[in-house]
């Protein structure tokens, strides 16, 4: 098996092959799904070991002490030789992931093989592709937990440990100073707890995702943002609490502590910060210094740990195991998100990299996961996820499709006239010049009556035929139920008309292969979905304005798609499909333009017991967007809200009335639409027409176009396995 290492002297990093551990008594061998990379330990100790040995010597002076202590007793020749031996071997990195339990050692009776777990433990939950673990670090994930999410389970207690060493109390206001990953949930486990908090951190992506998260207000530790946050929310009497969640070398944190924390407060210290304790402010307040050891009661207790000897719940109340267990129940229900910390996911396979660049700054992130081979599944089965095969696009021998006369017009038929259509296209199609509407097709003479009066269509009918046969007709648009999309752009690209479906442009795999069947069969890839927000003005002049990247971007999309009336034909999943299957297609697209690549997987978690979504795509240059869909917003929030970040560059789109673009110290913002929103339908179309017209390429490649739609298929792969859906291209 695979096992991320270090070498201490050297700073080398590796995947090394190593054997298999065995499975001991009282304990479990668990087969890794995912596990999670401590963004401040592990790159602590991984820029530790690129340190001269005097470097060493200093980042470590307790190390040094034991040397000094050991020359004492057993000379410098053997102490040189020990020490040199311990630095110049590899040890692990690691402590915390979820997987599956592959076997069971004798004595343990509470999970069983096939189990879901996560696991924690600097020597036992180490990235690596079989772990044995010990029972009281270990504990089954709730049902309906994503594998994913449940690798925080260690650093979820790590913060949990430090909550309750806090003793917050309900009403109380919290200060977090460093908002990494273990302030993040410091500061979420208190929200979670009735505790106000204010946030402190040098980065203001950190500050802006822990507000998103629920913190009342934060801010740089140097700006008096923090201070007047604090006299706010406690009416100038200082904070409850202080949580030191920073690991710099600077005094700072200590110092900001003690200035704004109220008389005999507490103060936490969780991270590995500096502490020369400011003798006089700390006395005259007389806070109550405290630490957190790790996970809780039972950590370096080998009897505990190795054991498995439990401590009585009436002694002790919460111990390693059971704040595990609580952080894992807290996230199922919601109570804590894990998700929004998610700042890559990178395969087990490209770990060294990874770290590298992590440790070079080329990776900015909150939480970082590795992802293994084998997949865990959500129902707690051992099962490699399924890929998704993108059908290949091939083209038949039919020539190109000729240039058109500018003065003749383009004569275009419908297939479906109810609302969307009689809104949102052929408003702007009506009065283009240079279009004519040809035929509009229903299923109901009335409707076709009513939309020819309306839009002044030259011919009404219920017979798609006799409008497919029609040769004066050069494209036709598919705007009816989603069912009949992928079957009506079939037969009329077998016809030799250019398409224009609104999404979806298929259900399910069957059909997508069957479109493209018709493309080679007819040689016609005249083929247009209505993926509109690329097009969009706003869109389109921020792109501009954000400029090329050189590196990978992170892009957060959150659709507030709100709650169907009930009757809604989008309702009928049965027939209908998904929601998300129905218009998830826009918000990848979205992206996809965006991130400037398609992707090549899909990780889709469900909230239960509704609609909502979270939908990971990985792309191929290490880019990731995550596009929240859900349906249980307030009705009052923006429909759709962006954010792309790279290169030290933030690109913000709020809801398609503004965007603003941050570049350093610069901000560019457009201006205010006065009267409506425009996503794109307008431009869409002239580009369409446009290609129709003069025969040149369509506005959205046809490959693009079809990874779209085979990666808003592979959300329902992925919700099926609980895993990441790899999208490979079928041969």
């Amino acid at each position: 098996m695979k096992q991320v290492v270090q070498n201490y002297k050297s700073g080398e990093l590796a995947l090394l092959d190593v054997p298999v551990p065995g499975c001991k008594p009282g304990g479990v061998l668990v087969r890794t799904g995912y596990s999670l990379i401590s963004t401040g330990t592990e790159l602590m100790k991984v820029s530790e070991a690129g340190m001269s040995m005097l470097g060493k010597a200093r980042s470590r002076p307790d190390q040094v002490a034991k040397v000094v202590q050991s020359v004492a007793t057993n000379g410098v020749p053997a102490t040189y030789r020990k020490v040199m031996g311990k630095l110049d071997s590899y040890t692990p990195l690691g402590y915390s992931l979820c997987g599956v339990v592959e076997q069971v050692g004798a004595g343990v009776d509470d999970v069983k093989v096939g189990d879901l777990v996560a696991c924690a433990g600097n020597e036992h939950a180490l990235h690596a592709e079989l772990n044995w673990v010990p029972k009281n670090l270990y504990a089954p994930v709730p049902d309906g937990l994503a594998p994913r999410d449940a690798a925080f389970g260690t650093v979820g207690s790590i913060a949990m440990q430090g909550v309750r060493q806090g003793e917050s109390r309900l009403g109380e206001v919290a200060l977090v100073i460093g908002l990494g990953l273990i302030g993040q949930l410091v500061a979420q486990l208190l929200t979670a707890s009735g505790v106000r908090v204010v946030g402190a951190d040098p980065d203001p992506a950190r500050c802006e995702l822990a507000e998103r998260l629920g913190a009342a207000a934060c801010g740089d530790p140097a700006s008096p943002a923090v201070e007047s946050a604090v006299a706010e929310l406690t009416d100038g009497h200082g904070v409850d609490q202080v949580y030191l969640a920073a690991g710099a070398g600077s005094n700072q944190p200590v110092e900001l502590a003690a200035r704004l924390c109220r008389d005999r407060g507490r103060v936490v210290d969780i991270g590995k910060c500096r502490l020369d304790l400011p003798w006089n402010a700390y006395y005259e307040k007389e806070l109550d210094v405290r630490f957190s050891r790790s996970y809780g009661p039972g950590r370096y207790d080998p009897e505990y740990e190795l054991e498995g000897r439990d401590y009585p719940i009436g002694y002790v109340r919460w111990t390693e195991r059971r704040n595990l267990a609580c952080f894992l129940d807290l996230v199922a229900r919601g109570r804590v998100d894990v998700g929004p910390l998610i700042s890559h996911t990178a395969a087990f396979d490209d770990a060294v990299e990874t770290y590298r660049r992590l440790e070079d700054g080329e990776l900015k992130a909150v939480a970082v996961l590795f992802r293994y081979p084998e997949q865990a599944d959500g129902a707690g089965a051992s099962a490699a996820a399924p890929t998704v095969a993108v059908p290949a696009v091939r083209r038949g021998g039919r020539a190109s499709a000729p240039v058109r006369s500018a003065r003749t017009p383009v004569r275009l038929a419908f297939v479906g006239a109810g609302n969307y259509a009689s809104s949102m296209l052929l408003p702007h199609l009506a009065r283009r010049d240079g279009v004519e509407l040809s035929t509009v097709v229903t299923t109901t003479a009335l409707s076709a009556a009513n939309a020819q009066r309306k839009f002044g269509f030259a011919g009404a009918t219920t017979d798609l035929d006799a409008v497919l046969g029609d040769e004066s007709v050069d494209a036709v648009f598919v705007v009816t139920r989603h069912s009949s999309h992928a079957d009506l752009t079939r037969k009329a690209l077998l016809a030799g008309k250019a398409v224009f479906v609104e999404k979806p442009l298929a259900l399910t795999g069957e059909e997508l292969t069957g479109v493209l069947a018709a493309v080679e069969e007819s040689g016609n890839d005249r083929l247009q979905v209505g993926f509109n927000r690329r097009f969009a003005p706003l869109l389109r002049q921020a792109e501009q304005r954000f400029g090329p990247r050189t590196g990978p971007a992170s892009l957060r999309y959150l659709v507030n798609a709100g709650r169907l009336d009930q009757g809604s034909w989008y309702l009928r999943q049965d027939t209908e499909g998904s929601r998300f299957a129905g218009e998830g297609g826009h918000f990848i697209d979205t992206a996809s333009r965006l991130l400037g690549a398609d992707p090549v997987s899909v990780y889709a978690v469900a909230a239960s017991g509704n609609e909502d979504l979270q939908v990971v795509l990985g792309y191929p240059d290490g880019s990731t967007a995550t596009i929240g869909y859900v349906t249980t917003g307030a009705a009052g929030f923006p429909k759709e809200t962006l954010d792309l970040v790279a290169d030290g560059k933030v690109l913000q789109l709020d809801d398609f009335v503004r965007t603003s673009v941050y570049d350093g110290r610069k901000r560019w913002v457009s201006s205010r639409l006065p009267k409506a929103r425009d996503k794109g339908q307008s431009a869409e179309l002239a580009a369409f027409v446009r290609a129709v017209r003069t025969g040149g390429p369509m506005p959205v490649p046809l490959e693009s176009l079809v990874a779209t739609t085979a990666a808003t298929l592979a959300v329902r792969a992925s919700l099926a396995c609980g895993a990441p859906v790899p999208l490979a291209e079928a041969r």
